[in-house]
């Protein structure tokens, strides 16, 4: 027990970048980089946490010889720095990698809140707000809250200082992150699965189905045509706020929007690796929207939007 003790100890001394001035900085000085990647077969965390949110992540988690680790922008390019020993300790205190990985998403929290341009460092509504999003990730990812709280709750202090608000505090944004995870998965698994509607068969010319081969091809191209062979199409897709237009998922997973003006391909379907929300749609054109196992749309906030049948 004393061991234990002297141990934590020892990580809170080191835990800086999460508990003291400075650590999600927008520019700091130049890091000591190591060259190497973890090791293959490493657990991929960022892309973990990216496939749960639907975002495309545009920084580099990298190990460095830091002592812990950070969000940071150095040369206009933005990092999640981390020392392994580092996160290797973290996880054999609270005996499970989800310590490890709450520490990144919180990181990553920093970059995607916007934190990292600010050049006024480390304060308590910024910390806070990092809390909540690695609450919100690890339970979309699959941790108990014990889990998602576990880092936080050994390194700590358990009063507020300048930069870093108390432990009770900072447990329970991530509890309200987490919470709110929750709520959404709840919901979703709650949604009456829609009907599997037949789409109205038409009948095209073999222009038409030439020009649908072009717009599959071109995705930003229109057709002169306002109808659609059913044998291109996968599932009818029905958004809320647009209920009287037609979508459409292609054979070819194309998001397509017929209109008495022609047929224009304005997304795609793409594939996660969260089976309870296995596809979200990428486009240029709209927000991402994400789709749930039982086919219902979900926008980022977790509000359905629409659904496939």
């Amino acid at each position: 027990m004393t061991y234990f003790k002297t141990f934590t100890f020892a990580l809170v001394l080191a835990a800086a970048s999460l508990l003291s001035p400075g650590a999600n900085a927008a520019t700091v000085a130049a890091p000591s980089l190591t060259t190497a990647y973890a090791a293959a077969g490493t657990r991929d965390i960022v892309q973990e946490i990216i496939n749960v949110i639907g975002l495309k992540p545009r920084f580099e988690l990298m190990p460095a010889d830091i002592d812990n680790a950070a969000a940071v922008v150095y040369n206009g390019k933005r990092y999640i720095l981390y020392n392994e020993r580092f996160l290797a300790a973290i996880n054999n205190a609270v005996h499970t990698d989800w310590g490890g990985v709450s520490i990144i998403a919180h990181e990553i929290g920093h970059h995607l809140n916007g934190h990292t341009l600010s050049k006024n460092g480390s304060n308590p509504a910024d910390e806070l707000e990092a809390d909540e999003f690695s609450g919100f990730v690890l339970r979309k990812m699959g941790a108990s809250l014990a889990e998602a709280q576990a880092a936080i709750n050994l390194l700590s202090e358990e009063r507020s200082s300048r930069t870093h608000p108390g432990r009770n505090y900072r447990l329970e944004a991530i509890s309200k992150g987490w919470r709110s995870a929750n709520d959404q998965l709840v919901a979703s698994a709650k949604s009456p699965q829609p009907d599997q509607r037949a789409i109205a068969r038409s009948q095209p010319s073999q222009r038409q189905l030439q020009q649908l081969h072009r717009e599959e091809r071109q995705p930003q191209a229109q057709t002169q045509s306002s109808s659609l062979d059913t044998k291109f199409v996968l599932s009818r897709v029905h958004f809320s706020k647009a209920p009287k237009e037609e979508f459409y998922i292609t054979t070819k997973l194309h998001l397509v929007h017929v209109t008495d003006n022609g047929i224009k391909i304005i997304g795609k379907l793409a594939r996660t690796n969260n089976p309870e929300i296995p596809y979200y749609f990428e486009s240029d054109l709209m927000k991402t929207v994400y789709v749930t196992e039982r086919g219902m749309l979900l926008n980022r906030q977790g509000q359905k939007v629409g659904y496939l049948g």
